[in-house]
């Protein structure tokens, strides 16, 4: 009997364990609109777990955020960012579509795949983060890069500590079924 009760309670335990490995996961790496990633990453042919890590870094899959400097939504995209990447759809653009997940997904993704032409992916999530120009700045001071092509040194924290975030995201969301 003793070891049936010893027994009972590792299995309790266990469960109760994975339990809160599954919720702590679900906290720290939600994953909310599949469908619609699914369809953007495709169509643009990016990395569905990029987008997903792109927008977990950027707003953890709140569509209302908002940030101090006015990016918006799911994936934080600038409205002049926006704007100018309409008129590759032809589409007019408000700042306030860019609530809409489906619109900003679309947006953040076609983004994504622009920068990722020009860029390798480390140096396309710094521009993501501090904009193309900068990073283009930065490849062509020697001190951040020996190549003019990789960056060795991001001289910005927040855009470092962004790119270390979203490569960790990365890999967390390559391994779960999107």
């Amino acid at each position: 009997m003793k070891k049936f009760i010893g027994l009972g309670g590792i299995v309790l335990t266990m469960t109760i364990c994975l339990l809160i490995n599954f919720l702590l996961y679900s906290f720290f790496y939600p994953l909310k609109y599949q469908n619609i990633i699914n369809l953007y990453a495709q169509e643009f042919k990016v990395d569905a777990a990029l987008v997903c890590a792109v927008i977990n870094a950027e707003s953890s899959f709140d569509k209302d955020a908002v940030s101090n400097k006015g990016a918006i939504g799911l994936m934080q995209i600038m409205p002049t960012t926006a704007r100018s990447l309409s008129y590759a759809f032809d589409e007019d653009i408000e700042s306030e579509d860019l609530f809409d997940e489906k619109i900003n997904i679309k947006y953040g993704t076609y983004y994504l795949s622009v920068l990722l032409k020009s860029f390798d992916l480390r140096e396309a999530l710094c521009a993501y983060n501090a904009g193309p120009t900068k990073v283009r700045s930065w490849l062509k001071n020697a001190q951040y890069s020996c190549d003019g092509e990789h960056l060795q040194v991001i001289p910005f924290k927040e855009t470092r500590e962004y790119v270390q975030k979203v490569e960790k995201n990365i890999k967390f969301y390559q391994n779960k079924i999107i």
